[in-house]
């Protein structure tokens, strides 16, 4: 479990810098929750990312790539064979690498998803 609780750590901290921007709904030990504010366009809010400790790995959500599949065009292999589902990523030790790429990713997603919401 330790070595959870870094790896979230590290994923609540690629997503720590949109929440001046969007509203941090959940910030609790193991699971840290951004989504918009109310949306004119959708009439509600909108789920942006999280990352969350589960029974068996540490999971990054974000939004912004199952709105967008375009934004995983050109992704890593690495991070690709992470990726469960359309918008989650599971970590169950540090990977720097990856860690930087889904902040560039998270970036991208953020953009977008400012123009779009």
């Amino acid at each position: 479990m330790q070595d959870f609780d870094e790896v979230f750590k590290r994923l609540k901290g690629i997503l720590e810098p949109y929440a001046e921007q969007i509203v941090v709904k959940e910030d609790q030990p193991g699971n840290y929750y951004l989504e918009s504010s109310y949306s004119q366009k959708w009439k509600k809010s909108m789920f942006f990312g999280s990352a969350k400790i589960q029974k068996n790995y540490v999971s990054f959500y974000l939004m912004p790539v199952y709105m967008f599949p375009e934004l995983l065009g050109g992704i890593s292999s690495g991070l690709k064979k992470r990726m469960q589902g359309k918008s989650c990523f599971n970590f169950k030790g540090v990977d720097d690498i990856a860690f930087a790429e889904l902040a560039s990713l998270t970036k991208k997603g953020f953009d977008r998803f400012e123009e779009e919401v």
